[in-house]
This record gives structure tokens, sequence and C-alpha cells, in this order.
């Protein structure tokens, strides 16, 4: 470290002088920093034209998608009776419908009457089953607990429940088991078969084959009781037990179980806990103390019972669900786990009829041996719900209708046939075979599929323009002035000039920076080259091979370099002339540049240029040393790092000779005054 001594001998403004000749000195790092400046700017206008590039690629990209051409509108001759809407796919032709015999309905099973136990005392849908009377007596609860876990498989064919002590119930008509909610059928001896489950009584399960990694596994099961732990604070005079909706059986402290016994909890020898309060849960009267805190287990148990619901479905797909409930819950909770579940089946319960019904969400007949709707004889459905064997279904019917002279039926009024999506509204030209009467007689129903013009018309004008607006944005770059009266400013020039007046210096000082850039005009050129090039594809017709020839040319302004317009009236009339044509002309593929369709060969060419792009400026996730700009920036740094270090020691080399200046002074100084004195004396 040098030392430095600030003109106390020689009066003079050292520092000041120093940073005078260090003005000097920091001019090549000026340079320098001023390059750099010029190159980070530089580097920002690729990014940003790259970027305008990607958005016009992400258009082209959604322009080789054949709905972008294929936009189908399809009138009906009578909306009363019968619409449609057309994908892509859907040929332009017509079709018939003669007439429609029967529409499709979803199967309804009512209940066989009243649920209530009388007029006066209704059935309140939001309060426990357990408090509700019901006209088939008291529903016939099961003592235990119901539980729900949900296990991430591990692509095994096995999993395990965590029954934390307690004694599962392996009766299968208390269990669900779901995976990813796919039911299975629970088995609890042999080999489980497809769609099956094996479960024993230590819950472990067994696929029949190996269940993909990261499936959900739901498994809903009863057991004897509910365990949990709880701890209870050194010193208690009481303790609380946290029972929710579940009832004390036990309690297990220090490795003693006791039992209620009326209100007291007992042990086997008739040691008493305490006293045990079923409406706070609390423990009083305690003949043990906690000398630490300890942790007690506490066994309970509620009123749970199931039952179960079978649909069926399309491609003869039969869906069954266990649904478990307890005594706490309301019918609504019930009701909501059905209309939840993917049985198919929502469950109603109406007030005023007292009654409950269950429908289909599906429409259509899928059973056509019976009911569509299989509840089972658990005694919720049989005799509290009172859904039985002889319970009515209705409905549960297929569309039946005749098209293109062809009699055939749907599972829905909604249904597509070749790409065309029809919709029955209502039944017309059935004829009464008793009467011979016609119900709703009407002329055949036509629907017509044709293509949307003004879509498809919109389609393209987006594309143009996007086209447009990238031209605009390369060409302003391109022909931006280069004004070299204005540099980057240095650090001491921005000290002397206000906010403002710095804005304005640096966006004088970034105009022009690509003004002729080669990678950029290169792609305009390209870009027009492509444009106006005919494209050789057999699928094309010889009159719309070319832009021009449908409606799209360049501007007359040539400052536009190379913008495009459209006459709306000659594109319009290509597009429902040869609709093909029109999409081949810019959606086709091929071998050659001459074969691809225009946008096909625009993405390739913007493709490349993007690349081109990247490798000179990189992108936000670009290292320096990964592009040519940054690898420039990093050898500007490597110099001007040295060039301070030089600047470093140049400064200290000043200092040390101001400092010997001021040494020399100062030892003269002092001789004369030692000179001085000795004449004097």
């Amino acid at each position: 470290m040098v030392q430095r001594i600030f003109g106390l001998a020689s009066g003079m403004d050292i520092d000041s002088m120093v940073k005078q000749l260090m003005t000097a000195e920091k001019i090549p790092l000026d340079k320098m920093k001023q390059q750099k400046q010029v190159l980070e700017w530089q580097r920002d206008d690729y990014r940003t034209i790259n970027s305008a590039f990607l958005d016009f690629q992400t258009a082209l990209s959604n322009m080789k998608y054949t709905t972008q051409y294929r936009v189908r509108n399809v009138t009906s001759s009578n909306d009363n009776y019968v619409t449609a809407t057309g994908s892509s796919v859907a040929s332009l032709s017509s079709s018939t419908i003669q007439s429609v015999s029967q529409l499709a309905t979803a199967a309804t099973k009512k209940n066989n009457g009243t649920i209530s136990a009388s007029p006066s005392n209704k059935i309140d849908a939001t309060k426990s089953l357990e408090s509700q009377n019901f006209a088939g007596g008291s529903i016939t609860w099961k003592t235990g607990s119901v539980e729900t876990q949900s296990i991430t498989a591990q692509g095994t064919n096995t999993a395990k429940l965590d029954l934390k002590g307690e004694t599962l119930n392996l009766d299968p008509n208390y269990m669900n088991i779901e995976v990813n909610g796919k039911n299975y059928k629970v088995i609890t001896s042999g080999t489980a078969a497809d769609n099956e489950v094996l479960v024993d009584s230590d819950g472990n399960l067994t696929f029949n084959s190996n269940v993909p990694a990261g499936s959900i596994i739901k498994v809903d099961y009863t057991t004897q009781e509910n365990i949990t732990q709880q701890t209870v604070n050194k010193d208690a005079t009481e303790i609380q037990l946290n029972l929710g909706k579940y009832t004390l059986s036990s309690v297990k402290v220090n490795g003693t179980d006791y039992t209620l016994d009326g209100d007291t909890l007992k042990d086997a020898s008739g040691n008493i806990l305490g006293t045990y309060d079923s409406a706070t849960g609390k423990i009083t009267n305690l003949n043990t103390t906690f000398t630490e805190d300890t942790t007690i287990e506490v066994h309970s148990t509620q009123n749970y019972s199931a039952f179960n619901l079978k649909t069926y479905g399309a491609n003869n797909q039969v869906n069954t669900k266990t649904f478990l409930f307890t005594g706490s819950d309301s019918l609504n909770t019930v009701m909501n786990q059905v209309n939840n579940s993917k049985v198919g089946v929502t469950m109603f319960y109406d007030s005023f009829s007292d009654k409950v019904t269950l429908t289909r969400t599906e429409t259509g007949d899928f059973n056509s041996s019976g009911s569509e709707i299989i509840t089972d004889d658990s005694d919720f459905l049989k005799t509290i719900l009172q859904f039985d064997d002889s319970s009515q279904e209705i409905g549960g019917t297929n569309a039946k209708f005749t098209i293109n002279g062809l009699e055939t039926e749907r599972n829905s009024n909604t249904f597509t046939i070749n790409g065309v999506t029809y919709t029955l509204k209502q039944t017309f030209n059935v004829t009464d075979p008793n009467t011979g009467e016609v119900t709703n007689p009407s002329a055949p129903v036509t629907l017509s599929v044709s293509n949307d013009t003004d879509k498809v018309f919109n389609n393209i004008k987006d594309l143009v323009d996007k086209y447009n607006t990238l031209i605009d944005t390369v060409n302003k770059k391109l022909t931006e002035e280069r004004d070299r009266d204005y540099p980057p400013l240095t650090d001491d020039q921005r000290e002397q000039l206000s906010d403002t007046q710095q804005e304005q210096w640096d966006a004088k000082a970034k105009s022009g920076l690509l003004r002729g850039d080669t990678i950029l005009s290169s792609a305009l050129t390209q870009m027009r080259t492509l444009i106006y090039q005919p494209v050789q594809n057999p699928n094309i017709s010889s009159s719309y091979n070319q832009l021009a020839t449908i409606g799209i040319t360049t501007t007359a302004n040539f400052m536009d370099g190379g913008k495009l317009q459209i006459n709306e009236d000659k594109l319009k009339a290509a597009i429902e002339a040869d609709p093909t044509s029109v999409e081949n002309l810019f959606r086709g593929t091929g071998d050659t540049v001459s074969s691809k369709g225009i946008v096909q060969r625009l993405y390739d060419n913007v493709t490349s240029v993007m690349n081109q792009l990247k490798e000179k400026a990189g992108n936000s996730y670009s290292t320096n040393n990964q592009f040519v700009i940054g690898r420039s920036l990093n050898d500007l740094n490597n110099q001007i790092k040295s060039f301070n270090d030089r600047l470093t020691q140049i400064e200290n080399r000043y200092y040390s000779q101001f400092t010997a200046m001021e040494q020399a002074i100062q030892q003269s100084n002092t001789q004369a005054s030692y000179i001085q004195q000795m004449f004097a004396s």
C-alpha cells in the first residue's frame, strides 16, 4: 500500500492533480467501456428481434393445423327438430334425417313410497340419520369405525393399509377400493383377477397386475374400533378426550385398559380410573396422578352402514361402488357421496312428496335385458329408502331415427357421424301404428356442410398481419440512422447530466446499432423470395398455386419493405371455389422448397434465422461463452480488468512520486529552519 501525503509541505492539492493526470490515463478505459455498452445494446436489440421472429413462428405453427382452413358451417333446414355442428374432418356434403321416432332418455328409478314416519314429522335432510324417524323403522347399524386412506402406488401389484393397531373388518360389503377413480371388486381369498383386489386381515392389498407408479389407491374400509393417541399433561386433574363424532369404549393408561361401566371407567380388577361425562367428553375424579406428560390410548366407535349401487354404461361397462356412511351423517351427506361419485347416478330427495329418486347421468339403453340402475338388498336402500325389486324404473331409452334412409339408434340425443355432431331436439314424422296418424309431420331435415369462408379468411388475414408486423419491426432496425455524434456516456459524463438528459442521450446512442445487419437483411430477402415462388404441389390447382392468384400481393410502396396486402373479394372467392388448394398452398408439405406450402417454407426459414440470432446474441438463459457477442463481452471484461489493474499501478506511482516530493520539501524546510536557528544564535 502506497503511503499518501496530501500536500502538507508543498501546500499543493495533490488529489486534484492526480485526478487530472488519471483522466488522461483513463481515456482508453472509457473507450473500452463504451464499446462494451454498444455490444450490450446490440445484444438486447438482437434478442428483441428474435422475440418478434418467435411470435411469427408461433403464428406459423398454428397455421399448420387443418382446423385453420377447414372451419365447417352446418345448416339445418329445420332447427326445431335437428341442429348440427361440424369439425374440421367433416366432408363438404349433406345428409338427410327423414324421421326421429324416439329421443334418448336417462333412466330414473323411483322409490315405492314416502320415507318419513309421518306427514307431520318429515325427514330433515340436513340432520343426522340417527336422529330421524323413518317409515321403514330404524336403520340397522353396525358398530366400529369408518376409515379412508389414499395410498400412492409404487409400481408393484401390492400396497398396504396403515391400520394403526386397529382390526380390519374384512366384509367386502363394507369396503370400497378405487385406483385413480376406477373401482375394483374386493375379494378376501383366492387370487385376484382383472379388476379385483385381494385384501387380508393385516391390510395387505394384492392386485392382479402392477399398479402404475404414482397412481392413487383410495380405500374406504371399516374397523372394529377407532384407536387414537392423546397426550395428558403432567399434574392433570382431569382428561379432556378428543372424540369428535365417536363414542368412547375404553381408555388405556400406562398399559392398563379401562372400560366403561355406566359412567365409570374400570379395569378388569375393578380399579377405577375416573368418571366419564359423555356430554363433555371429560374424565374427572381421577384416581391416578400424572407426574410427567403421558400418552394414553383412546378406543372409540361409531354407528355405520353401507349400500351398493351398480349401473350399466357404454361398451358394456359396469360401474359399481360401495357407499359407507355413519349415524352422524345426514341424508344430504349420503346423497352428495352418490352424486359426486363416478357410478353415474344422482340421488334426489323431494321433501314435498317425501320420496327419493335415482337418475342416470347418461341417457341411453345400456342394459337391454334389465334395469340401468341396480340397487342392492341393504337395509338402507331396501327398507329405509324403499328401493326394491318392485321399484319402477322409467326411461333409459336410445334415440331412434332414420338418416339417409338408414334406421339406427344412439345412446344420446347428441352424437357424431363422419365429423358432424347432430343434436336431436324432438320427434317428428312418427306414424302411430294404431291410428296411422303422423306426429309432427315434416319434410325431411337436410343438414348441409360448407366451409366457413369468413373464419378461414380471418385466420389467413391474422397470419398476414403478423407477417407485416415482423417486416415492419425488422425494417425499422435495418433502416434506423446511426448517430455517431452520440457515443455511450462515460461515468464522468453521466454525473454531469440530469436523468432526462441521460435518457435522451441514450436514445440517440442506441439508434441504428442494427442498421444494414446482414442476418436481418438476408432474412427479409429470403422471406420475400419464398412468398413469391409458386408452390409446385399436385394437390394444388394451377389456378391457386401462388399467393398473388388468391389475392395476396406486396404493397405498391417500396418503403414498406415487402409488406403484404389482401384483396378480400379475391381471397374469399378462392376459399369458396377451391378450399383444398388454398389449404395446401399454405400448409402443404413436400421434400423440396418448391413443393412445400408457404407456411412450411416460412417456418423453416424463420427457425434458421432464429438460430443465427441466438448464435449471435444468445437468449436470457445463455451464458456469455455460448454466443458471439457474449464472447466479445468476456474479452472486453478481461481487458477492462487488466487495464483497471494497470491504472491502479499508475495512480500509486503518481502518489509515490508526490509523496517523495513532499518528503523532500519537508526535509528541506527542516534543514533551512535549523540553519536559520544556527545563524540566529
